[in-house]
């Protein structure tokens, strides 16, 4: 987890993301393994094709050279293998649940509205899915602070501010990679306006 001092070292980005989270003890979130347990999950697949597309490509750009016709079989192959993928994935819970929050993301923490108070300390396990990329980020989180919403919103009276504990470095990744990412569209956006 990053020290205070480094809360900051990240860029931070105000978002939309479907969020699922739940209040677990502390054990639970201090146990890395736990948040391993199910691996090849529907609600996993993304970063697992994500993974394996990359060593794919590398490949794939000396299969191209060497044998065109091979490569473009494999590329059909590997379209037909998104499509189920997708298929897959728009049938999973999470995919049919709509969860939407406005966040403001990094990749060392997380503060979004809440319909119930938290106290300083809980611990959560948190299931972001980023809607850009359809990737999932789960880990576990703590609670750093729990304050009344500025912005009368009937929905969200509470603004829940957490730190991510035990997070995989490939997930840590795929949301510096998605924050860059939607900071450098939100950049053109005002420049084209």
């Amino acid at each position: 987890m990053p020290e205070a001092g480094d809360r900051r070292r990240f860029f931070r980005i105000n978002d939309e993301v479907d969020l699922y989270f739940r209040k677990i003890a502390a054990q639970e979130a201090r146990e890395a393994s736990y948040i391993d347990e199910n691996v090849l999950t529907s609600a996993a697949l993304p970063q697992i094709m994500a993974a394996v597309e990359r060593e794919m490509e590398r490949l794939m750009t000396r299969i191209e050279a060497a044998q065109p016709e091979a490569a473009e079989y494999l590329k059909l192959l590997n379209y037909k293998v998104d499509m189920l993928a997708q298929c897959l994935l728009n049938q999973s819970d999470l995919a049919r649940e709509k969860n939407s929050y406005q966040v403001n993301l990094s990749a060392s923490g997380l503060a979004f509205g809440s319909e119930q108070s938290l106290s300083e300390g809980d611990f959560l396990e948190l299931k972001i899915l980023l809607p850009a990329s359809r990737a999932l980020v789960t880990t576990c989180c703590r609670v750093v602070q729990c304050r009344r919403n500025s912005v009368k919103e009937h929905r969200y009276p509470y603004v829940v501010s957490v730190d991510y504990i035990n997070m995989k470095e490939e997930d840590r990744e795929i949301l510096i990679k998605h924050v860059i990412k939607r900071q450098l569209a939100q950049i053109r956006e005002l420049k084209a306006c």
